[in-house]
């Protein structure tokens, strides 16, 4: 019947795997929802229980509705299991290597550990979310009817044109998934979460699922072998450049320090020694604050970038007509240099994006100067945010319409809200400058006026009275 999914025809009994196991996902969510207020439930560990069943329904969701065949769900089921495996054998062998290490962690390494959680639990929610949605909706879409070459309905286009890029994107797809799964199950017991970030189990992890998503979206969003060539390389040039970015950031920090520096006596040296003590908690403080805008950037551009590579605009040909393959991009064969703009764009801000992700990913710098070497990392994660905006941009204005004259009004948009900002701060910094300004003269006048009441012996009440209030004020 029209409307009815086409699973339920072809496969009654995986398209009902599917279904109970989503429903008891979302049902499971909700409940999550709604009662994660109480706070009786929360020391009885009821929400985390409710949670796990949540994440298990995604699982058996994700592997029915995913594939065709049972093999290839029991594969998919099996990765879940294999990521904890690992992660308890790692955790095991860390644990055997600190047994002569002192194990009591501070209040500092707390809040540490807690921080790093939250990262890691922003990117397993952005990689369980774009790779549940790809795995149930592959690129170039489904067969609509059966055909003569014995094909079935509801079967993915990719697979029977591409069987090897197919396979090649499902299961890199299917690992990201499975690994996020496996990461949230473990980050929501602080009995798991914490071993596990201290021995870097859970950060090999992360690193290997944004691995496979990025091979995911080489497979998957072209069907040209040279094409997924030049996606690698991409990975490659971005990289280049961070490094370069990096090592020129350093240079000039070095030859500041070589111009300015000068012999000092040792008080100053423990006195800067001190201040720097100081300051220490603050600057951490700082640190993390950019950590996690630039994880959230980054968050927000990789998944827009995954979803829009993986189905490009004006969608995919659904028959081999007239020339045309099924499962090729729309856009490709009818206006080719508007879709390699849209795509090469698209796929450098994905690639940057994820690039930024695994940076920000801990112990990764080295520990001779760590805090140097931090912060400079930092503003080239900045700059590479900004090249995977702007190239986030280009994809928008090639992809979002089919006309040069709209494009030109997308970026004229860009630089209209550009010169907005820049005229909003111009405003901004002289009206400040005056504002303290006015408030340093009234508070001299004060001052002025103090001094010489008290040297001809009447304190004018009211003229300090007036002066005082003008000052507060402002």
């Amino acid at each position: 019947m029209a409307g009815d999914p086409i699973l339920i025809t072809t496969n009654i009994r995986r398209y009902r795997a599917f279904y109970y196991c989503n429903s008891v996902a979302f049902v499971a969510s909700l409940l999550v929802i709604v009662l994660v207020q109480t706070e009786r439930l929360i020391k009885h560990h009821v929400l985390e229980a409710a949670m796990i069943l949540d994440l298990f329904g995604l699982i058996g969701a994700y592997a029915a509705g995913s594939c065709r065949d049972v093999s290839s769900s029991i594969y998919v089921m099996a990765l879940a299991g294999a990521a904890l495996i690992y992660v308890v054998i790692h955790i095991v062998f860390f644990t055997l290597e600190l047994d002569h290490k002192d194990k009591k962690a501070d209040e500092q390494e707390d809040e540490l550990l807690e921080k790093r959680r939250k990262r890691l639990l922003l990117f397993t929610i952005l990689a369980a979310t774009i790779t549940y949605q790809a795995g149930l909706t592959p690129p170039g879409g489904f067969l609509l009817q059966d055909d003569t070459l014995g094909h079935h309905a509801g079967d993915p286009i990719l697979l029977h044109n591409y069987p090897v890029r197919y396979h090649a994107f499902f299961y890199c797809n299917s690992v990201s998934f499975m690994l996020s799964i496996a990461l949230i199950i473990l980050l929501v017991n602080p009995n798991l979460y914490r071993p596990a970030i201290r021995s870097n189990a859970l950060s090999v992890c992360t690193a290997v699922g944004l691995f496979c998503l990025m091979g995911a979206y080489a497979a998957g969003s072209t069907q040209h072998r040279k094409t997924s060539i030049y996606i690698f390389v991409l990975v490659a040039v971005v990289l280049l450049v961070a490094a370069g970015l990096l090592l020129v950031f350093l240079l000039k920090r070095k030859l500041s320090n070589a111009v300015v520096a000068q012999p000092r006596e040792q008080n100053e040296e423990e006195r800067k020694k001190e201040a720097e003590e100081k300051n220490e908690d603050e600057e951490e403080a700082k640190k993390h604050a950019r950590r996690k805008y630039l994880m959230l950037l980054g968050i927000l551009v990789a998944s827009v970038a995954y979803q829009a590579g993986l189905e490009p605009p004006g969608g995919a040909w659904q028959n081999n007509d007239n020339g045309h393959e099924a499962g090729n991009p729309v856009m490709h064969d009818n206006r080719r240099p508007r879709y390699l703009a849209f795509f090469y764009s698209n796929s450098i801000s994905f690639v940057a994006s994820i690039v930024v992700i695994i940076m920000l990913l801990p112990q990764w710098l080295p520990k001779k100067k760590e805090g140097e070497w931090e912060k400079w990392s930092l503003r080239v994660m900045n700059w590479m945010i900004r090249l995977d905006l702007f190239a986030l941009l280009v994809a928008y204005a090639a992809g979002s319409n089919r006309g040069l004259k709209t494009s030109l009004y997308v970026v004229a948009l860009i630089f209209a809200v550009l010169g907005y900002f820049a005229i909003h701060t111009v405003l901004h910094t002289r009206m400040s400058t005056s504002g303290r300004l006015s408030r340093h003269s009234i508070l001299r006048s004060y001052e002025l006026t103090t001094d010489a009441s008290q040297s001809t012996g009447s304190f004018l009440p009211t003229e300090r009275t007036s002066a005082r209030s003008r000052w507060r004020q402002m």
